[in-house]
């Protein structure tokens, strides 16, 4: 007994130590998407409040491929101590186990969810060439012209593919969708021209609408944006429920100490309450919603719940 309870003390002085020596180097943000896009943007804050905090560097590495599959398993397949983290999204950890047969990490086995930090919703939009104004208008032209309009994605399996699906499904329209590598690639082909329409998170698109390059359609969440309150609701505009917003958190390894994913959840969550960050993330278009890594992991759950049956109804698998 006394042996045991020798070993548990070890164990726990051990915990506490490594809580307090974290983080000892810089600590990476893997960026499952391609450079420059709305992820690497939300994340900038999280980075800037985590390096105030640990008083070390903490830098974001962009491993993009696969719908988020390339970076995350990298960072499944990473030292367990805390100093490479997964910008954790809804592709990653739910949307990717559920339509890839061979997928190299397990969501549940092998990543831990740290804290979330920001939400993002989505924007329909589309090239000023592409001749309506709004939803009702966007379906009539994809019903007249079945197949010949297509739509932007940041990725197989992302929330942008997942909306753009849902939408033909609930609109019962022909789209094609063109992939891309996250959304900093993806825009560009919208504004010019050589993609129809877009369903991508509504940062990277919001200085181009504004500009008049792209023409917003409507927003894919729950209540329209500041940033934009002439914009309607999908909903609104005749798609009862269509409400799909991108999620952004941080995750590590299994096998992490629990001390040191104990002392990041905290500091996700400070770095998130701080006013001038939830006052940078509005200018995104985006929404702080810091959590805790038991909060976020029952969040993860309950999306998981909503989307999964979606997502079997849509039939995405791939190989």
């Amino acid at each position: 007994m006394l042996r045991r309870f020798a070993i548990l003390l070890c164990a726990l002085v051990s915990q506490a130590a490594l809580a307090q020596g974290y983080p000892s180097k810089v600590v990476r943000i893997i960026n499952p998407y391609a450079a420059g896009g709305p992820s690497e943007q939300v994340t900038r804050v999280l980075a800037a409040g985590l390096e105030e905090q640990f008083k070390q560097q903490v830098i974001i590495e962009s491993k993009p491929g696969g719908g988020t599959v390339i970076g995350a398993d990298y960072v499944a397949k990473s030292p367990p101590d805390g100093h490479t983290l997964l910008l954790a999204t809804a592709a990653a950890l739910i949307v990717q186990p559920l339509i890839m047969d061979k997928l190299p990490y397990d969501a549940q086995r092998d990543l831990v969810p740290v804290g979330l930090f920001a939400t993002v919703p989505n924007l329909v939009a589309v090239h000023p060439s592409v001749p309506v104004s709004s939803i009702r208008e966007l379906i009539e032209l994809a019903r007249r012209e079945p197949g010949k309009l297509n739509y932007a994605s940041a990725g197989v399996g992302t929330g942008p593919h997942l909306a753009g699906e849902l939408f033909k499904r609930m609109a019962q329209v022909d789209l094609v969708h063109v992939p891309f590598k996250g959304a900093a690639p993806a825009v560009p082909e919208v504004v010019a021209g050589r993609v129809h329409v877009s369903f991508l998170n509504l940062s990277p698109q919001l200085a181009h609408v504004r500009a008049g390059k792209l023409r917003a359609l409507a927003i894919a969440s729950a209540g329209r944006s500041g940033l934009l309150p002439e914009v309607p609701t999908v909903a609104e505009s005749g798609l009862p429920d269509f409400i799909v917003e991108s999620w952004n958190g941080v995750a590590v390894p299994v096998g992490t100490p629990p001390a040191v994913v104990e002392t990041l959840s905290r500091a996700i969550v400070k770095a998130m309450s701080r006013p001038e960050a939830r006052a940078r993330l509005q200018t995104m278009g985006a929404e702080s919603t810091p959590m805790g890594h038991r909060e976020f992991a029952a969040y993860i759950r309950a999306d998981a719940a909503r989307l999964t049956p979606v997502i079997r109804t849509l039939d995405l698998k791939t190989n």
